[in-house]
C-alpha cells in the first residue's frame, strides 16, 4: 500500500503566534503564517495533520533554492526538530531577508 507524501490541506487559520487571521493559500497547503513566518508542529508528512506534538515553530534561518525560491527552516519550540517549508508569495519579505543572513552563519 502507497502511503501518501502530500495531503492538500489548504484552510486558514488564526496564527497560534501572533494571533492574526490567516488565509487560505489557493494553490496549495498553507503551512505557516506569512505575517509573522511561525508555524505549528502539527504534519508528519505534509497537509496530514497527523503530529502529536502541536509545538510552536519558529522560523529560525532562510535560504535560497534555485526551484523553490526561499526556504524557511522552522524549529519547534517543544521538541526540537526542525523542518523545511517553501516561503510562499503573500509572506513578509522584511521577515524573510535577515533570516537568510541567520542560514549563512550556520
Amino acid at each position: 500500500m502507497e502511503t501518501k507524501r502530500f495531503t492538500r490541506n489548504d484552510s486558514g487559520f488564526v496564527c497560534a503566534n501572533c494571533g492574526k487571521t490567516v488565509p487560505p493559500l489557493r494553490y496549495s497547503s498553507r503551512n505557516h503564517c506569512p505575517f509573522c513566518l511561525w508555524s505549528l508542529h502539527v504534519d508528519v508528512l505534509p497537509g496530514d495533520r497527523a503530529n502529536p506534538c502541536g509545538g510552536k515553530m519558529k522560523p529560525v534561518a532562510v535560504r535560497t533554492d534555485a526551484k523553490k525560491g526561499f526556504v524557511i527552516t522552522h524549529r519547534c519550540t517543544l521538541c526540537g526538530e526542525e523542518k523545511n517549508n517553501r516561503s510562499q508569495s503573500d509572506d513578509d519579505m522584511s521577515l524573510l531577508i535577515p533570516l537568510t543572513n541567520v542560514f549563512n552563519q550556520l
